[in-house]
């Protein structure tokens, strides 16, 4: 399975994460779901959640020695 929106693989975790009110799959990476987060009540399962699911990565366009966003 792969994001949606910027087709990286998902993790076991990402790929069953759904939205509490339509029960259907979210079907974003971590990175992009950080967009929606306050907007979107999901269920997870946590007991998929591996050490790759923890770590803080930034959006794939971002230009760390610019400190800009790539479009």
């Amino acid at each position: 399975m792969r994001c949606a929106a910027c087709n990286v693989l998902l993790t076991d975790y990402e790929a069953t994460r759904k939205s509490a009110e339509t029960m259907e799959y979210i079907d974003l990476c971590n990175n992009c779901y950080s967009y929606i987060v306050d907007d979107v009540d999901t269920i997870d399962r946590e007991d998929l959640r591996d050490i790759a699911d923890e770590e803080e990565t930034l959006p794939h366009d971002y230009d760390e020695e610019d400190d800009l966003f790539r479009y």
